[in-house]
């Protein structure tokens, strides 16, 4: 790996391979009883988060204390950006404390890349605008190994608010590098420009019809819903929610075409979802769904990710104290 993980294109299909790996010996340290290994004692690692966040902020946060690094949380509202300092400017602050590694979420797309270059310390990006979310790709994809074995082959699909997803964007870099076929779906406004170029590229389907690729001849192995992203929207992308739900959430009946095409179909959530909107409260509580599983694989990745980052060479070898 390099000294940063800013995109998932930064990775090898070895390093994606690595760092699963990694985590698998991370997830046996949650369930110990005593949840703490040496591996990262004396580090100190910066959760700087820009944007709210449960689940990414709190994993990374375990993910660092369980490897007893010294992990410290930072908010936009409780920093000096509230009072009018740049980001380069209080970027380089932090780094001036001799932190090991800057984990950041921001509003602005780039930022995370932009801050790496301010830096001496590593760089992990927990999220930019709607460009990338590295961590949660590798998160998604450890969680369908688990399941699934390798991914080569599998045909996974990703519905939703694509045009402001960055784990839309991740996931189909990851996916793909892991062997993947993707199909991504999204009603016409909600279509990323020039997606159906970098598709051609990268060799993956675009559709506007969910029920076609549900019923189409290739079998789906994982439907992955995505949040509308309200927050993020200036305009009037789809009239009502009832007309989202009806051409683009996955429905209980929806969901049971799937089953009858694949018995061991998998149903994945990023989070957090509307229930009843993009997913109905029923299918997020299916025993198809994986979602609570994405958030326990959540700190073993991270950990994982920390791990290759900052632990050097021996990097290669899984940690001392982190074995089942």
């Amino acid at each position: 790996m390099t000294r940063h993980l800013i995109s998932s294109a930064d990775l090898t299909r070895h390093d994606v391979e690595s760092i699963l790996a990694t985590a698998e010996s991370m997830h046996d340290v949650q369930r110990r009883e005593v949840k703490k290994v040496p591996t990262l004692r004396g580090r100190t690692v910066i959760n700087f988060f820009f944007e709210d966040s449960t689940r990414t902020r709190s994993s990374f946060e375990i993910a660092g204390k369980w490897m007893s690094a010294d992990t410290i949380n930072l908010s936009a509202k409780g920093s000096s950006t509230s009072k009018g300092e740049s980001l380069r400017d209080t970027a380089m602050t932090v780094d001036a404390m001799a932190v090991d590694a800057l984990v950041i979420r921001h509003n602005a797309s780039g930022a995370a890349r932009q801050v790496s270059q301010w830096v001496r310390c590593s760089v992990i990006n927990a999220g930019d605008g709607t460009h990338e979310h590295p961590t949660q790709a590798l998160l998604d994809a450890y969680t369908l190994r688990s399941r699934m074995g390798r991914l080569d082959g599998k045909h996974v699909v990703i519905v939703g608010d694509l045009t402001h997803s960055r784990v839309f964007r991740s996931n189909v870099i990851t996916l793909k590098t892991l062997g993947a076929r993707v199909t991504v779906v999204a009603p016409p406004t909600l279509m990323p420009a020039g997606v159906t170029a970098w598709s051609e590229t990268d060799g993956f389907a675009t559709s506007w019809d969910l029920d076609a690729v549900i019923d189409g001849d290739d079998a789906v192995d994982a439907m992955m819903m995505l949040r509308v992203q309200r927050e993020r929207m200036s305009g009037g992308y789809f009239p009502t929610a009832r007309e989202y739900t009806v051409g683009y959430g996955l429905t209980r009946e929806r969901l049971e075409r799937l089953v009858r095409r694949n018995p061991d179909v998998l149903v994945m959530h990023p989070g957090p979802m509307n229930r009843g909107l993009e997913i109905a409260a029923e299918v997020a509580d299916a025993p198809q769904s994986v979602v609570l599983d994405q958030v326990s694989a959540g700190v073993a990745v991270r950990m994982a990710v920390l791990y290759h980052l900052l632990a050097g060479e021996s990097a290669e070898q899984l940690p001392e104290g982190a074995q089942a």
